[in-house]
């Protein structure tokens, strides 16, 4: 029989920051993205950061991730390993499942040029 001391609540920021820290550590990131204005009214029931929403359903959780990806990166790839690594870090470190996490490839960093030697 296991006892039950209490209940534990995880603020929705603390999903944000696990999101974030996750994404960003991943080679071919280049920076988060913020939500279009027209789009920020619509992110209604969740936390959002710039580039970031997650909501609590009762699937579990879903996020909505928005990158600028390196030019020279296979973006299919990315977005299957942000997927994976974000899944196994909410999953790991808080305990709750993912039911969907969705990646937008909103832009491409590309270095800029080397000057031309003289």
């Amino acid at each position: 029989m296991e006892q039950v001391l209490g209940k534990v609540t995880i603020a929705p920021t603390v999903l944000t920051t696990i999101v974030r820290l996750t994404a960003l550590e991943q080679r071919g990131v280049r920076r988060l993205m913020p939500f279009p204005p027209n789009v920020r009214g619509l992110l209604a029931g969740g936390a959002t950061e710039d580039g970031i929403f997650v909501e609590l359903t009762d699937a579990g959780v879903q996020v909505e991730l928005h990158v600028a990806a390196e030019a020279d990166v296979n973006m299919l790839k990315l977005g299957e390993t942000l997927q994976a690594d974000i899944t196994r870090a909410i999953e790991e470190m808080v305990g709750l499942p993912v039911a969907s996490v969705d990646i937008h490839i909103d832009d491409v960093g590309i270095a800029p040029q080397k000057a031309a030697a003289a």
